[in-house]
């Protein structure tokens, strides 16, 4: 697998779909940086398999298009991250295992290595995760890839929308072992930060996890749950949401309601997609690309 994707392959991949935002995903060079190989991931959102519904027509069909869509690319990525709501809600256990069993029969056809998954509340939050756990295995954890620490967060689980003191504790561990100049990049399904509390969209103790994260010079979030993209900065931290595999949702506060868009059947998918997140070691910064569901010809 070649990963050293430069900016011709960039253009490449924008072709598909578009560069939207270009920034420094860690800080400025440093000594040893230009040896570090460049590498990319893709991010995929809210599947919301076994929903059904106007917003939608397409439900059933989506998130195979996405896959074979992700499969058709000509640079395949590092690893892939689902960031939750893989299934929708239901509170019918037997009924939450059949979604998961479907979901990852699909998502198993995609042509990577690695695939990793966070849960969302529509997973997690009716039984604190035990379902999503007997599939997907544990739901915060970390890894490290070329010069990057991940971290996936689980603040869903807790139908109080908290991380929670024994999350918040483990965080403070992962991190004590790395340097303040560490590289890091956070996986998480709700926002960290208070981007519309009316909406469910934040994290009742997203501080806590912010103030440790702060001291650390490179952090970026990428998140889910709010069906659109939205880029934030708290202080130094970069948050970058992302579209969803199922409907798109409206702008924060932009409507009374947290309703769907309506699905355009002239423009069927229209407001769906995910993005690739490419990182330039030498140069110290990182592209998102964003694709749609279907593969433009």
């Amino acid at each position: 697998m070649n990963t050293n994707i430069g900016r011709r392959d960039l253009l490449k991949l924008a072709s598909i779909g578009g560069v939207v935002f270009a920034s420094g995903l860690v800080g400025r060079s440093h000594a040893g940086a230009a040896d570090a190989p460049d590498f990319f991931f893709l991010q995929l959102s809210d599947s919301h398999w076994g929903f059904a519904g106007p917003p939608n027509p397409d439900a059933a069909v989506t998130l195979p298009k996405a896959v074979e869509t992700v499969n058709s690319l000509d640079i395949k990525p590092d690893f892939i991250v689902f960031t939750g709501d893989l299934t929708q809600i239901t509170d019918d256990t037997n009924e939450r295992r059949r979604r998961m069993t479907e979901f990852k029969a699909i998502v198993g056809k995609l042509k990577v290595k690695e695939v990793r998954f966070l849960a969302g509340e529509h997973d997690a939050s009716l039984d604190l995760g035990a379902t999503y756990k007997e599939f997907f295995g544990a739901p915060y954890y970390s890894f490290d890839l070329k010069g990057v620490h991940f971290i996936a967060l689980d603040n869903v689980s807790d139908p109080a929308s908290r991380l929670g003191e024994g999350q918040i504790d483990w965080l403070r561990q992962d991190l004590a072992s790395h340097d303040k100049s560490q590289k890091i990049v956070v996986l998480a399904h709700r926002p960290l930060f208070d981007l519309y509390p009316e909406w469910d969209w934040a994290t009742v103790d997203g501080s806590a996890a912010l103030e440790l994260l702060a001291p650390f010079a490179h952090v970026t979030v990428f998140y889910g749950h709010i069906h659109q993209e939205n880029h934030h900065m708290t202080g130094h931290i970069a948050h970058h949401s992302a579209k969803s595999l199922i409907f798109p949702l409206p702008a924060p506060g932009a409507t009374p309601k947290r309703t769907p868009v309506p699905w355009n059947p002239a423009e069927p998918y229209s407001g769906l997609g995910f993005r690739s997140i490419k990182t330039d070691m030498a140069k110290s910064d990182y592209a998102i690309v964003e694709y749609s569901v279907v593969r433009r010809s």
